[in-house]
């Protein structure tokens, strides 16, 4: 894709302008870290063309600081003082969305798994965000606390003009062939090879 540009041009009756537009289901997997921090910068470029922004992250803790949470929240109070940028929701555990390590067998954090995927297929289907971020939301799927099939059904069939974006480890093969857009962090190098923990304003 030399500067920007196709290697072909699809015989798919599309113009140019609506081919450019067509809303993408993206996919952030692989071993290494920058998943999430790829998928909030698209978020981020979002809010910035005015987009409704909705974040549900299914792994992360309600008692971790994420640092993304707390600026995108100052977004979504800016645009709602200004009508700079657009609307922004941030659903995370213990707002009823997904699981957190806490008390409770599996068939309860499961069971609030399904739970937020169906008010994330109620959304898609009332077409309430531009840009889904459904960060770590392939872990429910590797783990059988959602069905795979359905979600890819889901969002293929979306209505309107919606994008969504998957990030999290070990990314279900049929997922990654629905996906329009598929990048994998591979690591060449990490801090933690030589035993140095996560850093303050690098992991949050």
């Amino acid at each position: 894709m030399p500067k920007g540009q196709p290697n072909v041009v699809p015989q798919d009756g599309l113009t140019t302008r609506q081919r450019r537009n067509r809303p993408l289901l993206m996919v952030h997997t692989g071993e290494m870290k920058g998943k999430s921090t790829a998928a909030f910068g698209m978020a981020l470029r979002g809010w910035n063309q005015g987009w409704n922004v909705g974040v549900f992250q299914f792994v992360k803790s309600a008692k971790w600081k994420v640092g993304e949470e707390s600026a995108f929240r100052a977004l979504g109070k800016l645009h709602e003082a200004t009508g700079e940028g657009g609307p922004v929701e941030w659903h995370k555990m213990g707002e009823g969305w997904s699981w957190s390590r806490k008390a409770g067998s599996e068939e309860d954090h499961a069971a609030d798994a399904l739970e937020g995927w169906r008010e994330i297929q109620r959304r898609i289907a009332a077409e309430t965000h531009d840009l889904y971020v459904l960060d770590e939301f392939t872990y429910p799927m590797k783990w059988g606390w959602v069905d795979v099939d359905e979600v890819v059904a889901t969002l293929t069939d979306r209505p309107g003009h919606q994008y969504v974006v998957i990030t999290g480890r070990n990314a279900d093969p049929r997922l990654l062939e629905a996906a329009d857009l598929v990048t994998e962090m591979t690591k060449v190098k990490h801090p933690m090879d030589a035993g140095q923990k996560g850093q303050k304003g690098i992991e949050w």
